[in-house]
């Protein structure tokens, strides 16, 4: 395990030299990638350390991005040292309060508008030192769609699906890659939600931010208020949208245009081809990574799926399909 594989004893060597002490190190979390953090104390201070083979993963998007939202005043955690060549990277300690665990039906709405004061600054981060932001185009939202038939559906359930089923995925799949391209195009975080969002010191940072892209302005917003992991009542979720689209109007990221309903439209659409996604890689995390935590979270997402898809005449076919095919699936194989 960790205390004696090879990588863990290079960073406890790399961490030695950085202080000129040994330090303790405690595993705290992987994300849902290859990476993994420890905690490191020496002394009476504490950091974080992510230990992220470059082999596996690139860490320069995170480093850069890092440094773009730091110099447009978005709270990250502070860079403190890099070993590139081992992918090392020793970083403030913000502590182990995510934002999911302090929310509650009393407090969301403060927290969440709190939150979505942040995406304003995020918006307007479109490149990094490296380069522009990758475009969130129709390619990259076909990639992201065809995890859920290719992972969930094929692999986790073994479902076979017809000729009918086949061919109204792809109509939906249309629909969604249509409306996320009608919509305006700002700086994007791509995971921004409650687990990814840091309470320290009474103020919210933002962490995981390394898959930043240009894309559609709905889509941070939904995915926080439309989490994957907590749902909350629809009454507060349409009072935040609504603060949201408001608060894009007054920063001039959307032009005047654009109609309440039309925002509505595009939020919902954005949520339901990000729950689309989320519930395929739940499943791949599990058969391609063998991280079994997440397998939990689809019976959430596939809730969103079919609510959502019920408001909309052309969706209501496929809402029906999840409801009626998907779900008894999920009761038992979850």
């Amino acid at each position: 395990m960790t205390l004696s594989d090879s990588r863990f004893l290079q960073l406890q060597q790399w961490l030695a030299c950085h202080f000129g002490v040994p330090v303790n190190m405690t595993l705290i979390s992987g994300d849902a990638s290859f990476r993994r953090y420890f905690r490191v104390v020496t002394g009476a201070k504490s950091y974080i350390v992510a230990d992220s083979p470059p082999e596996q993963l690139d860490n320069r998007p995170f480093l850069a991005l890092a440094q773009a939202y730091h110099q447009a005043n978005i709270p990250v955690p502070t860079i403190i040292a890099v070993n590139e060549t081992e992918g090392f990277i020793l970083q403030q300690d913000l502590g182990d309060q995510q934002l999911l665990s302090r929310l509650n039906i009393d407090n969301v709405s403060d927290l969440y508008r709190q939150a979505l004061a942040l995406l304003p600054k995020i918006a307007k981060v479109t490149r990094s030192g490296l380069a522009p932001l990758p475009q969130y185009d129709a390619a990259f939202v076909q990639r992201e769609l065809t995890i859920f038939p290719e992972w969930l559906l094929a692999k986790h359930w073994q479902l076979s699906l017809d000729s009918s089923e086949q061919q109204l995925l792809q109509r939906v799949f249309e629909v969604l890659t249509e409306n996320a391209l009608a919509q305006p195009r700002v700086g994007m975080h791509r995971d921004f939600h409650s687990r990814n969002l840091m309470v320290y010191h009474q103020q919210l940072y933002v962490i995981d931010f390394q898959d930043a892209v240009q894309g559609p302005i709905t889509y941070d917003a939904v995915s926080l208020l439309r989490d994957c992991y907590i749902r909350w009542p629809d009454s507060v979720v349409d009072e935040l949208r609504d603060a949201f689209y408001q608060q894009c109007l007054t920063q001039q990221l959307l032009d005047s245009q654009v109609t309440a309903e039309q925002f509505g439209r595009w939020f919902d659409l954005m949520g339901l081809q990000r729950h689309i996604k989320a519930a395929g890689i739940f499943a791949r995390l599990l058969h391609r990574d063998g991280k079994s935590g997440y397998i939990k979270d689809i019976p959430l997402t596939l809730g969103y799926i079919a609510d959502v898809s019920e408001r909309y005449p052309q969706l209501q076919p496929f809402g029906n399909w999840v409801r009626h095919r998907l779900f008894p699936l999920c009761g038992e194989h979850c």
